[in-house]
């Protein structure tokens, strides 16, 4: 029986990755630190471990035994994980992680990296074969570091193993301060969309494939670094203007309202002919899909939140 343990299981991506897994049929195990994880999907089983705790990944380990690691966790609180510390922790983390999966002779590992490895100043169209890596950030050193080891400890000890290295996502439960999320809760409640002259270039991908793109990568045998991206490039003015013409109030939109991120590269897009030909995948959701799904979630969500908070003040 194929046995995977998930790292990450309830976060922006993980939690979409579970139904895919069992669909496909794998006996699925998934790591969470918060006990009402354990609520949802029966069919799944919940280990309540701290992941940095080395002694504890290795009981976990050798209880569960998989034959598959699917490894999404990381520190990614938004604004703060560009230059944490705690990457560091999580490289160690890591290690820890593949040492006591090969220990427990797993045979397939595959990890989340990040488009950060990439030279930003320079990348453009990023190819896994011929962009540069050059990390201009602690985060983006961290993954791009990891990457290097994995892969050196994959060949010592004979596991299978890829590195999907995510672009830019967007979609139900992401973090209420990202673009994205950020314009639609504004105009939502009718308040302006403050953002940046909008005239940076970028690839975006729907949480949901993009969970379904490192499912079909686990359950692929290619090794090395994989793009997880549409490839398709679109300014983030384009979106945010989207966003507003689907819920009627562009007038609400204001370019150049606040700075753009120091160093922030103007073109920053996915090749993902890679994803495609070698892995076989390809997007469900275009961009209109996917923001009509991420709009209909945050409309359920924000009624619902004002919902609970009538009832707890009349109460």
């Amino acid at each position: 029986m194929k046995k995977v343990l998930l790292t990450g299981a309830t976060g922006f991506i993980g939690n979409h990755c579970l139904p895919l897994l069992l669909a496909d049929g794998y006996e699925v195990h998934a790591v969470s630190s918060r006990v009402e994880a354990f609520d949802t999907l029966p069919e799944v089983r919940w280990h309540r471990t701290d992941l940095l705790d080395s002694r504890r990944v290795s009981e976990l380990m050798a209880k569960v035994q998989p034959t598959h690691l699917l490894h999404l966790a990381w520190y990614a609180v938004p604004g703060k994980y560009w230059t944490s510390l705690e990457n560091f922790r999580w490289v160690k983390a890591s290690l820890d992680l593949f040492q006591a999966f090969a220990s427990c002779d797993g045979h397939r590992v595959v990890v989340a990296g990040s488009c950060a490895e990439y030279d930003w100043q320079h990348a453009g169209l990023c190819s896994e074969k011929t962009t540069p890596l050059v990390p201009s950030t602690l985060y983006g050193a961290c993954k791009h570091s990891l990457h290097c080891m994995l892969d050196a400890f994959a060949r010592q000890n004979g596991l299978s193993a890829a590195w999907g290295r995510i672009f830019f996502l967007y979609g139900p439960h992401e973090h209420p301060e990202r673009l994205i999320a950020s314009v639609i809760r504004a105009l939502l409640r009718n308040e302006p969309a403050r953002c940046s002259h909008g005239n940076q270039v970028r690839d975006f991908l729907c949480t949901e494939d993009a969970a379904a793109a490192f499912v079909a990568l686990l359950n692929s045998e290619v090794d090395g670094a994989v793009n997880i991206a549409s490839g398709q490039a679109v300014s983030l003015q384009e979106i945010v203007y989207k966003i507003a013409e689907k819920l009627d109030r562009p007038a609400l939109v204001q370019l150049g309202a606040v700075p753009a991120p120091q160093n922030d590269p103007l073109f920053l897009v996915a090749d993902a002919n890679r994803l495609r030909s070698d892995v076989g995948w390809s997007p469900q959701y275009d961009l209109d899909q996917g923001l009509e799904r991420t709009i209909s979630w945050w409309r359920h969500t924000l009624k619902q939140s004002r919902a609970d908070h009538l009832s707890a003040f009349n109460n």
